[in-house]
C-alpha cells in the first residue's frame, strides 16, 4: 500500500442483531428473516418503498449500506463510493424460488417480480440508486469471505484515484440463513486498513 487507507466504519448484521462499529444498534426475537429486515426497517426510519419488492439478498445488502453510509451522505456531494460486494450463493436463493414457479406445468405462475432479482448485482443496483453513487462497483463469488482478494481490489481503486471510498462487503442469504458484513474503507480517519484487521472484525 502506497497511500494510508483507513477503516470509517464496519457493520455486521446476523443472527436478528444490527451491530455498527462493535455497538448492538438493534435485536430482534424474529428467527423469519423477511419479519426481521421489516422490523429493522422500521426501527431505523427508512423511508424507501420499494425496499419491500425487493428479494431478500437486496434486502439485506440495502440495510446494511443504509445502516453504513447514514453518516457518510451527510457530509457528501458527489457521493464518491465504490462498491466491491461478494457472497457465495450468488442469487440461487431467488433463482430456487422462480424455478419452482415454472417446474410444475399444472400450476405454471412465474412472476417478473420473482424473475427480476435472479442476478445478485441487482442489490448494488438499489444501493446505488437510493444513494445516488456513480463510482465503480463489482459483485464477486467465492466458497468463503476472501479477505485477501476483496481486500486488495478495494486498495487498487483507492490508490489509483477510481474512488475517494469502498463500501467493500460479503452479503450472504440462502434459505433464510444470512450474514451482511460492510467494511467502509477510506483515505481518511482514524483506524488504519490492513487486511488482517479486516480478517478479525469480520469474524467477531
Amino acid at each position: 500500500m502506497n497511500k494510508k487507507l483507513y477503516i470509517t466504519s464496519h457493520l455486521t448484521i446476523q443472527n436478528n442483531k444490527v451491530i455498527l462499529d462493535d455497538k448492538e444498534l438493534f435485536r430482534s426475537e424474529l428467527e423469519d428473516f423477511s419479519a426481521f429486515s421489516k422490523e429493522a426497517y422500521k426501527h431505523f426510519e427508512i423511508n424507501y418503498p420499494k425496499f419491500f419488492k425487493m428479494d431478500n439478498l437486496s434486502k439485506l445488502a440495502f440495510l446494511g449500506a443504509e445502516i453504513i453510509l447514514k453518516k457518510e451522505l451527510l457530509n457528501d456531494t458527489d457521493n464518491d463510493i465504490a462498491l466491491v460486494f461478494a457472497n457465495r450463493s450468488s442469487s440461487l436463493d431467488t433463482d430456487y424460488k422462480h424455478q419452482k414457479t415454472i417446474t410444475d406445468k399444472a400450476n405454471y405462475y412465474p412472476s417478473p417480480a420473482v424473475f427480476v432479482y435472479t442476478l445478485p448485482n441487482i442489490c448494488m443496483g438499489e444501493i446505488s440508486i437510493r444513494h445516488k453513487l456513480y463510482a465503480e462497483n463489482s459483485f464477486f463469488i467465492f466458497e468463503d469471505f476472501n479477505a485477501e482478494f476483496l481486500g486488495n481490489y478495494s486498495v487498487y481503486l483507492l490508490e489509483t484515484g477510481k474512488t475517494t471510498k469502498v463500501l467493500l462487503a460479503w452479503v450472504e442469504y440462502f434459505q433464510n440463513e444470512y450474514k451482511a458484513f460492510m467494511c467502509l474503507i477510506s483515505t481518511s480517519g482514524t483506524e488504519a486498513f490492513n487486511i488482517e484487521k479486516m480478517k478479525e472484525i469480520y469474524t467477531k
